[in-house]
């Protein structure tokens, strides 16, 4: 389980969750813009945007979780857990694989405008990496600073939604999760005001009872709400601190812990990372669920123009300042 948002403030961000039972041993990967990215059925693309992101990387090819690009492009794939599907090569398209799908679009798009011209001709094929990684089944949200698009590969072909929320969980499909927002369009952050009958005298005895009925569980459904109504309603100052810190805190409203999701015997699910990316300055900031220091990497102080990766090993360990 996973949870996607953007936020916008003088800067665009965009970053995630990763909840799960264990870690593939992630870094903070760069991809500068010559590094060649081979792909199993379109070629080979030598020379293009650089790519930040979390990644796993096996065999030198970076399987990233979320990224951007130097243009301020945003993307992460989600779980999509039976309602994934990916289709078989046909001729005629770009028949990419579905590990190959985020830096197919982040090296090449500036924009989700050019993104939806690169999805008209590509074709999400089920050409799994290895034998050891077999096919993930996804679902992806793309932001830039002006609009966020929602892409799911169903049994009946590929989707394109736009996104007006700007966050992204897992199932339902993506259309039924915006629906189910009507069901809670009386929240809101004001205190409510009595329209249950004019004849009782009824009052607010608390605080923040104008968003009474926010569902508080760990489901994906219930994520896709209440991230959706903590980001709507988000606000902060415009300077990086205030912005970064916000950034967190709307993520820190569907965090996971440990104890709370078990998903096997004495195996629980917990928010192993969350990331907030400066798309317009290139700062991948990022906590562990060991480590809730804000860590950064900024791929501007990279040689971007050379060939090979650039990997962070993901600093774990609680960090604590002492103040006496």
């Amino acid at each position: 389980m996973c949870t996607a948002a953007t936020y916008k403030t003088r800067d665009f961000y965009f970053g995630r969750t990763l909840d799960y039972e264990f870690s593939y041993g992630d870094q903070i990967t760069i991809a500068p813009r010559n590094y060649p990215f081979h792909f199993r059925h379109a070629g080979v693309i030598d020379t293009h945007f650089a790519i930040i992101g979390m990644a796993h990387v096996a065999e030198n090819y970076p399987l990233y979780y979320d990224a951007i690009n130097e243009k301020g492009l945003g993307m992460a794939g989600l779980n999509f857990v039976g309602n994934a599907a990916y289709a078989d090569v046909k001729p005629g398209l770009d028949n990419i694989a579905q590990f190959e799908f985020i830096p197919w679009i982040l090296s090449q798009c500036a924009s989700v405008a050019e993104v939806r011209t690169l999805l008209a001709r590509m074709n999400l094929v089920n050409t799994p990496f290895s034998k050891q990684f077999p096919l993930a089944q996804l679902h992806w949200i793309i932001s830039d600073k002006e609009e966020s698009i929602t892409v799911e590969s169903m049994s009946d072909g590929l989707h394109i939604y736009d996104n007006p929320v700007g966050v992204l969980t897992n199932n339902p499909p993506f259309p039924q999760q915006m629906f189910q927002l009507n069901n809670y369009m009386h929240l809101s952050p004001k205190q409510p005001a009595n329209t249950f009958a004019d004849d009782l005298a009824l009052s607010a005895y608390s605080r923040g009872m104008g968003a009474l009925g926010l569902p508080g569980d760990l489901s994906s459904a219930s994520r896709f709400v209440r991230v959706a109504f903590t980001r709507m309603n988000a606000r902060s100052g415009d300077s990086e601190l205030e912005s970064v810190s916000q950034f967190f805190h709307i993520l820190g409203s569907v965090d996971q812990q440990r104890g709370c999701c078990e998903v096997a015997d004495g195996k629980y699910e917990i928010t192993l990372y969350t990331s907030c990316c400066n798309a317009t300055k290139g700062i991948y900031y990022y906590t562990t669920y060991e480590n809730h220091q804000i860590t950064a990497v900024d791929m501007k102080r990279e040689n971007l123009d050379s060939r090979t990766l650039i990997c962070y090993p993901v600093i774990q360990g609680e960090k604590i300042h002492f103040q006496n």
